[in-house]
């Protein structure tokens, strides 16, 4: 898909609908999968500052900023601003794997060449080619010194800082998705850098949890990772972004599609909300 320009990314709030949802009195603005679509981005993030959020509020990235669409690094500046929706100085940055892999792939310990390997293989590329125009150094490898020279200081802090998960209410937030099968606070335990437990990771896992029919103990999970071709696939629904069977699915599929999706959840209540490329 072609980069939309700003002028052509254009936002929408779905209706409220009623869900067993419980915030504690809070409003939580939740934005899935970016993946380097950088007006699409800046028209969740203008399209929740003009919904008025209350004071009570908290916005949460679900992870996958970068990679595949045309510009990661413009969406990474602005999702590491100190308040990405003004008013809103509550704010998570959740891992996805896309920015697990970066890390890694930019580290200097023993999984950094797997690391390298497999986030080239899954459209790493395009984020590397950014890096290096923008350090200027056509052939730098990846590493510490070409994440600095491309994004300063500020960005990597930002996403060697990031969260694993978060748990209000009775809602669990984390990118892939959870392990019916293990105790949850033990599979959301596993640490971020463990690149070999995937595809069973938080950041990673898709059978086992898209495909699970039984709930999550009265929990909703709210996770994206996984885009509506292949959470169709895997799952059997027809309509993949929104709430099902506990999961509140919030990837869609933007690169692909150009869509990004985002929610905001209430006690008792929540709605999608939406930007598209014209």
């Amino acid at each position: 898909m072609e980069s939309p320009s700003p002028a052509s990314a254009r936002f929408s709030a779905a209706p409220w609908q009623d869900a067993p949802v419980a915030t504690g009195g809070e409003s939580l603005f939740v934005i899935g999968d970016v993946h380097g679509c950088t007006p699409l981005l800046a028209a969740m993030l203008d399209g929740i500052a003009a919904l008025a959020p209350p004071p009570r509020s908290r916005l949460v990235f679900l992870g996958d900023l970068i990679d595949r669409g045309p510009d990661s690094i413009g969406s990474l500046r602005l999702w590491a601003r100190e308040q990405p929706v003004p008013g809103i100085d509550r704010v998570h940055r959740l891992m996805g794997n896309h920015e697990q892999m970066l890390l890694l792939a930019c580290g200097t310990g023993p999984d950094a060449m797997a690391a390298q390997e497999l986030w080239l293989s899954l459209n790493g590329d395009t984020m590397l080619a950014e890096l290096r125009a923008a350090a200027g150094q056509p052939e730098a490898p990846p590493g510490p010194a070409l994440l600095r020279q491309a994004l300063g200081e500020a960005v990597p802090a930002r996403l060697r800082a990031q969260q694993g998960h978060l748990r209000l209410g009775n809602l669990v937030l984390v990118h892939g998705g959870v392990d019916p099968r293990r105790p949850m606070q033990e599979f959301l335990g596993l640490p971020w850098d463990a690149l070999a437990a995937r595809p069973g990771h938080w950041a990673w896992i898709t059978h086992g949890f898209l495909d699970w029919r039984d709930g999550f103990d009265g929990q909703v999970v709210v996770h994206g990772h996984t885009p509506p071709a292949k959470h169709r696939a895997i799952s059997g629904l027809a309509e993949p972004v929104g709430l099902a069977e506990g999961r509140l699915c919030l990837d869609g599929g933007s690169a692909v599609t150009g869509a990004v999706a985002g929610a905001q959840l209430e006690d008792g209540r929540f709605r999608l909300l939406w930007s598209h490329a014209a």
